[in-house]
């Protein structure tokens, strides 16, 4: 806690003054009046002598393991990550100044606006997300970030081979582009969090780090602070990929090397790329989380661009609804242009029961790849780091008893699935002069793909939420 020197009581960061603000005698100060240095510049962010630690309140949450700290006392009854409303275990820990922080630049308000926005585009979102009550509830929260700076400097070659005609021959001529490199790339994040996921962390980004500033435990003064648990090794290989890729992607797009065909064989491509020791920086997030049952949904903005992702379920009601007022519509304009034939109806069938069986079974599979969190890379090095065999199956259990049963096409939706395909496949197939038929198969068609279409945003909402959390905060390059 940072106390006013005026009047005793608690500075919180103000995010329009970028001061720390006391809310008793309206007085204002810089974040890093209050530190053992003064806000002269990076440079100095590792003067000789400071201080490389700061003290903060670590809060545990005894439901899913989730951590945050923060340098107040106080906090909150309700967890971010699973939603709980729960008394926090708390204690006062010694934790390692990350290198750098990106303070707020959006505020609440700000933020609560983009996110209605967002919703509001979408029609079919239930009425929490409506609700300024529920919006109320996002939480500023520094997410922990790794930053890594890559040279490219001295000699270097990239195979590449140029083909062309002579005669009837075809020849290939295979060339080594060699040149002295001089590039750099300063700024690459990856979150070091394994609670913080890896699809919304980079539906967020980019953040602007050339706004960075020397971390100073004033700007934290007021919000909370993930803890980072994921190792910068992880990303090493990544970070590598991506520089030499981009690279060389700009060297063909140069005028003298635009008919040459590159060979992208990171094996033969030498560009002297050298990775310096990441930075950890704090980056800003306002975080919101809303649980239903044993499912959480969660919507982060961007602290410093106002860039907004959210989990956005269908509500049913208001699906069915705004689809009948749809369809009506469209029947009444279809028949206003030309005559529909009773057996182009079942075609229209048909090709609808296909798309919705395309899409049931391409959210099982997106949702097995959510529920166990396959592409969130930090989330699974952390699982794999985890020293005690017991902790590493009681989480890789809670990751998993979501999926056990809810990621199997149910018998129900396979036969409604199969059966429109198949009732509006005999519209198609069967020629008679009696309209009743089709009358008849269209109706029992109809009737199917609505009831498909339940199973289908039944599990796009399972897509659209996540099991609840469970965490083993420990490892990671700052609190092992």
């Amino acid at each position: 806690m940072i106390v006013c020197p005026n009047c005793g009581m608690n500075l919180k960061f103000n995010i329009p003054l970028q001061k720390l603000y006391c809310d008793s005698c309206n007085s204002s100060f810089d974040p890093y009046a209050f530190d053992s240095k003064t806000s002269d510049g990076i440079e100095k962010a590792k003067d000789e002598g400071e201080e490389d630690t700061y003290e903060a309140t670590v809060f545990t949450c005894p439901q899913c393991g989730g951590e945050i700290e923060s340098t107040d006392t106080d906090i909150t009854g309700f967890c971010s990550f699973c939603g709980a409303s729960t008394i926090f275990y708390s204690r006062i820990k010694e934790e390692k100044k990350p290198d750098f922080i990106l303070p707020f630049i959006k505020t609440k308000e700000e933020c609560k606006a983009a996110f209605s926005a967002k919703a509001k585009r979408n029609p079919y979102v239930p009425k929490e997300y409506r609700d300024p009550s529920y919006i109320d509830g996002f939480r500023g929260i520094y997410m922990p970030y790794w930053s890594y700076n890559v040279d490219q400097k001295g000699p270097s070659s990239i195979p590449a081979e140029l083909t062309h005609h002579s005669g009837d021959y075809i020849i290939h001529e295979h060339y080594k582009l060699s040149g002295d490199l001089d590039a750099f790339y300063h700024g690459i994040t990856h979150d070091a969090s394994s609670s913080f996921s890896d699809d919304i962390s980079g539906a967020i980004a980019p953040y602007d780090v050339k706004q960075k500033k020397p971390f100073t435990a004033g700007y934290l003064s007021g919000f909370y602070a993930d803890t980072a648990d994921v190792s910068q090794e992880i990303y090493r290989n990544e970070v590598q990929s991506f520089a030499d890729k981009h690279t060389t992607g700009l060297i063909k797009k140069e005028p003298p090397f635009r008919r040459y065909t590159f060979k992208d064989d990171p094996k033969m491509v030498k560009l002297n790329t050298k990775l310096a020791p990441a930075q950890k920086t704090l980056f800003p997030v306002w975080f919101l989380s809303f649980r239903k049952g044993d499912r959480i949904a969660y919507a982060a903005v961007n602290g410093q661009t106002g860039k907004v992702t959210a989990d956005l379920p269908i509500s049913l009601g208001r699906f069915y609804a705004g689809a009948a007022i749809i369809s009506v519509l469209v029947f009444l304009l279809l028949n206003l242009i030309f005559t529909v034939k009773p057996r182009t109806t079942s075609v229209f069938a048909l090709i609808l029961s296909l798309i919705t069986a395309f899409l049931y079974f391409f959210e099982l599979n997106n949702m097995n790849i959510r529920d166990n969190k396959t592409d969130d890379k930090g989330y699974q090095s952390k699982i794999q780091n985890l020293d005690d065999p017991a902790k590493k199956r009681k989480v890789t259990a809670a990751v998993n008893v979501a999926a056990k049963n809810e990621h199997k096409a149910s018998v129900p939706a396979l036969v409604c699935l199969f059966g429109g395909a198949g009732v509006s496949l005999l519209g198609v197939l069967i020629k008679t002069i009696h309209d009743p038929f089709y009358y008849v198969i269209d109706v029992i068609a109809a009737i199917l793909v609505a009831i498909t279409l339940m199973f289908l945003i039944r599990d796009y909402n399972l897509l659209t939420t996540r099991p609840l959390p469970q965490f083993q905060k420990r490892g990671g390059d700052d609190n092992a």
